[in-house]
């Protein structure tokens, strides 16, 4: 929930300037190449992680814009995140990487919504996990 929320924020300040305006000082232009883009895939992509909606496909789209960001934007700028401000690109695209292989967890909707459920159902009747 937390790593959906902080890259929800992060998505809220690149289309919306809430809470605070993006680094630039000025909201993404509507179609904007590639920075609307990218703060659509971070408010949907976090909205949807927040919520436990699609947890593995949303996080597998934030973490590979996040991979681009790294390398098409900070990557040029030195050679290790702390040299190139990538510190928050990597760490999304890592903890959104880990999120695409351990799931949404006990509290997201999906679980209640049926999807993972019948899943897991699947798995207890053939005896996986036990």
């Amino acid at each position: 929930m937390v790593v959906g929320f902080l890259f929800f924020c992060h998505g809220t300040s690149t289309l919306f300037a809430w809470p605070v305006a993006p680094y630039s000082g000025q909201t993404a232009d509507f179609g904007a190449w590639p920075s609307w883009w990218a703060g659509a895939i971070q408010f949907v992509g976090g909205l949807l992680i927040m919520l436990g909606v699609g947890t593995r496909i949303a996080a597998f789209i934030g973490s590979g814009s996040m991979a681009v960001a790294y390398f098409w934007k900070h990557q040029g700028d030195g050679l290790l995140p702390i040299q190139n401000d990538g510190d928050s690109a990597a760490l999304f695209c890592w903890a959104l990487l880990l999120l695409v292989f351990i799931g949404p967890g006990r509290l997201a909707l999906d679980r209640y919504l049926g999807r993972e459920r019948s899943a897991e159902t699947a798995d207890e009747r053939v005896g996986v996990g036990a």
